[in-house]
């Protein structure tokens, strides 16, 4: 027994009880803090309200990884012909965890936070060259807005951002001789039936008025930025699906407004029109911008190997952003087509998205 109740007679120490184990989102924090750590960029440091952030990266993405493993396993049972299935289960354990951790830190230190709406979101593309996941993060419109104000020369003071249909007023109003600030007039004269999409515009507002600035696009414009194969889930149109080994062909609204909107937010937040301040640019943001482009390499490929063909995670609510599917990663240096390494065009599973299996209980971070 314990003398003073300070010890046992297996040695425990009854003043100190045992600490309480951490949980997977703890752990997956040590794992990033562990893995940056070891790369190229030594030692890191992270506020507590960035590891929160850490931690609310590890639910999200364990929650895309089990909706991909769900798609993976569903698309593997309808494909007629099962040399086309994905064989990688979508799993931390697959998972290119190095390259996450570097993201994740950088940008958690930008204040990107995937449990608000719309800021930040995992998207995994399997690399066949290296057997792994490569996890994307993709920022949503408001991560989009958080960044561009936070990184501007000049931050606004309001940004407005609507569509234009074709029974709603717009007028806009340029700087000239009848007028010092850039402006615009727009009333929505049938709210419950607007009408078709004509185009969209964004206003941004300083504190000096003078320097108000009105972006304008037309439904061409929007129409330009959409990807190649754009999938008809989010921007309308004819959708092809296999359906007891035959493909079968329907047609779907999408979400088009949604699409639309969001793509006149992203230009109306570019640097084109919100300048980025050159004394503000660190190591985070040169990594986003890193990123950014390997994501529209990605897609690109993707698109090339029948990314039309992909599913997309929910198709059957509005999408927060962007592209959220699990296609392949392309490999390093572009493979001709037909090589073997592809499925071919209109094949059951050519261009599989990533496909989905239950992520371990206990993962071993």
């Amino acid at each position: 027994m314990a003398e003073n109740g300070k010890n046992t007679g297996d040695g425990k120490n009854l003043d100190k009880p045992e600490a309480p184990k951490p949980n997977n989102a703890e752990r997956f924090t040590a794992l990033v803090m562990r893995q940056f750590g070891s790369g190229a960029c030594g030692d890191i440091r992270l506020a507590d309200y960035q590891k929160v952030l850490v931690q609310g990266y590890f639910i999200a993405i364990d929650r895309a990884l089990k909706t991909a493993e769900e798609a993976r396993l569903a698309k593997n049972k309808a494909n007629a012909d099962h040399k086309y299935d994905n064989p990688l289960p979508c799993t931390w354990e697959n998972v290119n965890t190095l390259d996450l951790a570097l993201d994740v830190v950088h940008y958690a230190r930008m204040g990107l936070d995937m449990m608000q709406a719309n800021h930040l979101f995992p998207i995994p593309y399997r690399n066949k060259k290296t057997n792994k996941y490569d996890m994307t993060l993709m920022q949503g419109y408001n991560g989009i807005k958080l960044v561009a104000e936070n990184y501007a020369v000049e931050k606004p003071t309001a940004v407005t951002v609507e569509l234009v249909y074709s029974n709603d007023t717009f007028l806009p109003i340029k700087k000239g001789a009848s007028s010092n600030v850039e402006s615009y007039e727009f009333a929505i004269e049938n709210p419950f039936d607007r009408g078709e999409i004509l185009g969209g515009f964004g206003y941004i507002e300083y504190a000096d008025p003078a320097k108000n600035k009105l972006v304008m696009m037309s439904m061409k414009d929007i129409m330009k930025r959409k990807p190649a194969y754009a999938a008809a889930e989010f921007w309308g149109g004819k959708v092809k699906k296999w359906e007891g080994g035959k493909q079968v062909e329907s047609e779907t609204e999408g979400w088009l407004d949604e699409m639309c909107r969001k793509t006149v937010i992203r230009e109306v937040y570019g640097a084109k029109h919100m300048p980025v301040d050159p004394k503000k640019i660190d190591d985070d943001y040169q990594r986003m911008r890193l990123r950014e482009a390997r994501q529209a390499e990605l897609e690109a490929m993707a698109e090339v190997d029948e990314f039309a063909n992909a599913i997309p995670i929910d198709p059957d609510t509005p999408p927060d952003d962007g592209i959220p599917f699990v296609p392949d990663a392309p490999p390093e240096e572009t493979p001709p087509r037909g090589n073997g390494d592809t499925a071919a065009p209109n094949a059951p599973g050519a261009g599989d998205a990533q496909e989905p299996a239950q992520m371990p209980i206990a993962p071993n971070f």
